[in-house]
C-alpha cells in the first residue's frame, strides 16, 4: 500500500452542509491541483494498468461526451498542445484520443463521471474511478442516480429528486461543487467496496486519515453530459487537528 497525503485542503472539510450541499464554482477553479500530483498520477498509471476493468466504463453512447470532455481538459490545463503533454512532474503523456477517459487518467488528479439523460433520470454511462470511497464502478455504471447513491445516508427520495432537478439545471460554463468528509483507518486511494458490503464507519476521533473528496458538477456545451468530477485529498488526522488548534 502506497500513502500518498496532502499537507492541506484548500477548504475546511469539517464544515457540516446539509445534503446535497452544493455551491457555485468557477471554470478557474473547476480542476485542482496540488502538493500530492506526483505520487496520485504514479498510482492512477498503476490502478488502471491492473485494474482497468474495474476502474474504467464506457457506453458507446458515452462516447461523443468523453472525447468533448478529454478536449475540455486539455484545453484548461495543457493549452495548446496536441499529439502530447508534459505534466508538472515531467513526465510526458501520449494523447490517445481513441481511448479518452485512459487518457484522462493520466492528465490530472480528478475521477470523471459522465451522466446522461435517459428518460427522467441521468444514468451513469462512462467513468474513470481510480480512487472510489467505498463502492465499485462495475456495481454502479449505466445505473441511475438514486441507485448510485445508495448506500448513502441521508439520500431519500426527497434528496434524490432535488438532485434530479439539479442536474436538469446545470449551464455550461458554470460549474457546482461540494465536498465531503471521511474517516479511514489506512491511506490507501483505491478503497472500492460493495453496496452489500458498507465499511464501519471510522470513529473520528480514533480515526487515522481523514479524506476528502472535492466534487464538481459540469454540463458539456456540445453533447450537454454532465460530468462529476472528485478530487481526492487524505490528510493525517493528526495534522488536521494541528491546523485546527495552531499554538
Amino acid at each position: 500500500m502506497m500513502t500518498i497525503l496532502q499537507t492541506s485542503i484548500p477548504y475546511d472539510p469539517l464544515t457540516p452542509r446539509p445534503l446535497p450541499g452544493i455551491q457555485p464554482a468557477s471554470m478557474d477553479d473547476w480542476l485542482h491541483f496540488d502538493d500530492a500530483f506526483a505520487g496520485q498520477m504514479r498510482r492512477r498509471e498503476e490502478i488502471l494498468q491492473e485494474r482497468r476493468p474495474d476502474v474504467l466504463a464506457l457506453d458507446p453512447g458515452a462516447e461523443p461526451a468523453a472525447q468533448e470532455l478529454l478536449d475540455m481538459v486539455l484545453h484548461q490545463v495543457y493549452p495548446g498542445c496536441t499529439d502530447q503533454v508534459t505534466r508538472p512532474e515531467g513526465q510526458v503523456v501520449e494523447i490517445d484520443r481513441s481511448r479518452p477517459l485512459d487518457t484522462l487518467c493520466r492528465l490530472v488528479q480528478e475521477d470523471f463521471c459522465i451522466l446522461q439523460k435517459h428518460g427522467d433520470e441521468h444514468l451513469l454511462t462512462g467513468a474513470i474511478l481510480c480512487f472510489p470511497a467505498s463502492w465499485r464502478l462495475t456495481e454502479k455504471f449505466m445505473r441511475p442516480l438514486i441507485e448510485i447513491h445508495i448506500p448513502v445516508s441521508g439520500y431519500d427520495a426527497d434528496i434524490a429528486r432535488r438532485v434530479q432537478r439539479l442536474f436538469d439545471g446545470i449551464q455550461p460554463g458554470r460549474p457546482l461543487w461540494r465536498f465531503n468528509a471521511l474517516w479511514y483507518d489506512d491511506a490507501e486511494l483505491h478503497q472500492p467496496r460493495s453496496s452489500s458490503d458498507p465499511r464501519d464507519i471510522s470513529d473520528p476521533g480514533a480515526a487515522q486519515f481523514l479524506r476528502s473528496e472535492r466534487q464538481t458538477l459540469l454540463r458539456l456545451p456540445e453533447t450537454r453530459a454532465v460530468v462529476f468530477t472528485i478530487h481526492t485529498y487524505v490528510l493525517e488526522a493528526q495534522r488536521l487537528h494541528k491546523m485546527e488548534n495552531p499554538a
